[in-house]
């Protein structure tokens, strides 16, 4: 023991014999909290990396400068409309596309143009450096066209222009993107004004009685449940009992209008707890009714923690996949919806679909679905924390 004026530690009355093994014990819990965060992190690292890795290749797609014949016959068989030769390099797709082309441009008619053509996804992966059988026959014409500048990378338009396709070369984002944004707001029109005239009435005007309190037992239960039960619930209510139309947007929001509401309510709630009671205590002084102070007053200030709490609700019913799965919303939609009552998917339940697909080119569409929708994400939380710090009021 250490000494200190010829006396030792323990001859301190003060001393407690477990101080060291205390601050032992705190430097081993030090050492293994900054050893998980490290783990965490490279784990999150690993997983960004990787999934950059196999989603940037996604957002370019190969095309091949070739002339393309417009007549009666080339639109009757849209394969005659070009060389032979090249015909098993072409994507089918960009083929059937012919008359629509035509359509669009009458202009096209009884002429030939040197245009550029999507080829298909294993001439697509050959240029992306992916290993595929090609013939060797067919695999001098890549070269040569490459090697001649008729063959190269350009940016995937398509990706967000087209929606869903069995042919890999084809398939897009749009129909999804579009699905989400119809589904989010039917979601947003009810679960917002619902959630916090429910927060109000809870927290400015409800009595404290037993009826209150199991409402709210019953809210901070429904926050916790899985979201596949929401899923459940939707399919036996909204299309079983109301026959609503199945894969649609409206049902679809209104199933996540269902998981989010909880969240807005106990978000909404706790804004409007922030508020000193002292705004409210002058508010009666003035003279003024319960319902103007809460209105004029109260809520006002309130708000940018009711729209933060919604935003991050909001951006939790995106990313949801199972609730939509159990009513239809992961069907083959391959055309964008026009309205909230007819077929559409989402971009979770689209990534989940192509996850699914045997060819590699569906792989780098998965990740780079993963992306769009993480930037989707990530913005919608930086939104919240934007507002929140703007409009934020420290008392």
């Amino acid at each position: 023991m250490k000494n200190i004026n010829n006396k030792t530690l323990s001859d301190n009355p003060f001393y407690d014999p477990s101080l060291s093994k205390r601050h032992s014990k705190a430097r081993r819990f030090k050492i293994f909290t900054i050893t998980c965060i490290v783990f965490a992190l490279s784990f999150l690292v690993f997983f960004l990396g990787d999934m950059i890795v196999k989603g940037l290749p996604a957002f370019q797609q190969s095309y091949m400068q070739i002339d393309v014949s417009y007549n009666d016959k080339t639109i009757a068989s849209t394969r005659k409309a070009i060389d032979k030769k090249y015909r098993r390099i072409v994507s089918r797709a960009w083929l059937r596309n012919i008359p629509n082309q035509v359509e669009e441009s009458p202009e096209l008619m009884n002429t030939t143009q040197s245009t550029w053509v999507l080829v298909n996804h294993q001439v697509d992966q050959y240029m992306k450096g992916h290993y595929f059988k090609i013939k060797s026959k067919e695999l001098k014409i890549i070269e040569d066209m490459h090697a001649q500048g008729k063959l190269q990378l350009q940016f995937n338009r398509i990706f967000f222009t087209q929606g869903d396709s069995k042919i890999p070369e084809n398939s897009g984002l749009k129909s999804a993107i579009i699905g989400s944004i119809l589904t989010l707001l039917v979601t947003m029109v009810v679960a917002f004004p619902m959630g916090v005239m429910t927060a109000v009435y809870l927290e400015e005007f409800a009595d404290d009685n037993r009826w209150t309190q199991f409402i709210e037992v019953n809210i901070n239960n429904l926050a916790a449940i899985p979201s596949i039960l929401f899923g459940l619930l939707g399919l036996a209510v909204f299309i079983n009992l109301f026959g609503l139309p199945r894969s649609s947007p409206l049902v679809g929001g209104l199933t996540l209008a269902l998981m989010t509401l909880p969240i807005i309510i106990v978000s909404s709630r706790a804004a409007l707890r922030s508020v000193p009671d002292s705004i409210r205590q002058a508010g009666y002084g003035l003279g003024l009714t319960k319902v103007q102070v809460v209105q004029d007053h109260v809520l006002p200030l309130a708000f940018p923690g009711i729209m933060t709490g919604s935003i991050i609700g909001l951006a939790h019913a995106m990313g949801e996949t199972a609730p939509l799965i159990i009513i239809g919303m992961i069907a083959f939609i391959p055309d964008s919806p026009g309205s909230i009552f007819e077929a559409a998917t989402v971009m979770p339940a689209q990534i989940f679909t192509w996850a699914g697909m045997p060819e590699r080119a569906y792989i780098e569409r998965t990740a780079a679905g993963i992306m769009v929708l993480l930037s989707v994400l990530i913005s919608l939380n930086a939104l919240a924390i934007i507002l929140r710090k703007k409009f934020e009021v420290k008392w």
